[in-house]
């Protein structure tokens, strides 16, 4: 039987940076998962997951600024309720990456915002310890994100998040999830750590490199963050990358179809050669045990390699 899709967010949260030759380019934040995950454990992932209940509180809307609820709807396609994509993309990357894209509610009220851009800048010492408390008690349950907009006079900055992609988990993952992937840029002074639970590592890597360790079987990457680090690799600074983010407004969804052929597994998704046979074949021949058994290698959890 189909497993039904939850919504999830994902952001791709961007740097500018040098090589060692000196050259610009951008980097993008990227998670391990860890291996006793049910969902694509020991994968690298951008931040990210469920839309979860808090993210469409009423409230939502006054604590956001740059985009109001019927415009984020819009943008996504929805009759309502699209502006709680955003803010759990920016939950999701406060709890797992530790960075917060906020800003003062009525400028710089000296709770260590009002850095470049005006975004919240953790780089005191005593402000970062105070937002490390927050994103434990965010990840303890004990704590909303609104709750710490609230107490530090921020909101958050909806208007620096921009929606790029739209992928589906394919029909035979044992979790499905209905995922808007989006991007923003990294505000300065804000340091990215994972959370030493859901993510084990964290790393800022290049596009390019990224791609290049996942074909050599150095990382694990899904088709989404494939098809999302292929978007970004050519651009030489995180203000490119957010200007052409700012313009996508066609965003097709995405939804692979699994098959194995030849004895070998394949994922396909749309505009690969075969998808549309595929599909079909998919959707007319139901469930097949091995394809089942191959979904969940995939989008499982891993064995402990100890």
């Amino acid at each position: 039987m189909t497993v039904p899709t939850r919504d999830a967010a994902t952001v791709l949260l961007v740097r500018d940076a040098l090589d060692e030759h000196g050259d610009r380019g951008v980097e993008v934040c990227m998670l391990l998962r860890n291996l006793n995950s049910d969902f694509v454990g020991g994968a690298y992932v951008f931040p990210g997951g469920s839309v979860d209940p808090a993210d469409r509180d009423p409230d939502v809307e006054s604590l956001c600024r740059g985009r109001s609820d019927t415009e984020a709807s819009t943008v996504l396609g929805i009759e309502a309720g699209g502006l709680a994509f955003w803010v759990a993309a920016l939950r999701e990357c406060f709890e797992e990456a530790g960075v917060l894209v906020a800003r003062p509610v009525d400028g710089d009220r000296g709770h260590g915002a009002g850095g470049p851009g005006g975004l919240l800048d953790t780089s005191d010492p005593e402000v970062a310890a105070r937002f490390a408390g927050y994103r434990d008690a965010v990840n303890a349950g004990s704590m909303g994100l609104l709750d710490v907009c609230r107490l530090e006079g921020l909101v958050l900055a909806v208007d620096e998040v921009f929606y790029v992609s739209h992928w589906i988990t394919p029909e035979l993952a044992p979790k499905r999830y209905d995922t808007r992937f989006f991007l923003t840029a990294a505000p300065p002074g804000q340091v990215a750590r994972h959370d030493d639970g859901e993510t084990v590592a964290s790393e800022w890597i290049r596009p390019a490199t990224a791609l290049a360790r996942g074909l050599a079987g150095e990382m694990e990457l899904l088709p989404p963050t494939i098809a999302n680090l292929r978007s970004i690799e050519g651009f030489a600074t995180a203000a490119e990358v957010t200007a052409w983010a700012a313009t996508v407004t066609d965003v097709p969804r995405m939804l692979p179809v699994v098959l194995i052929r030849e004895g070998e597994l394949l994922i396909l998704r749309p505009g690969d050669d075969g998808y549309e046979e595929a599909l079909a074949e998919r959707e007319a021949s139901g469930e097949d045990p091995a394809l089942v058994d191959a979904a969940r290698s995939v989008w499982g959890p891993r064995p402990d390699p100890r």
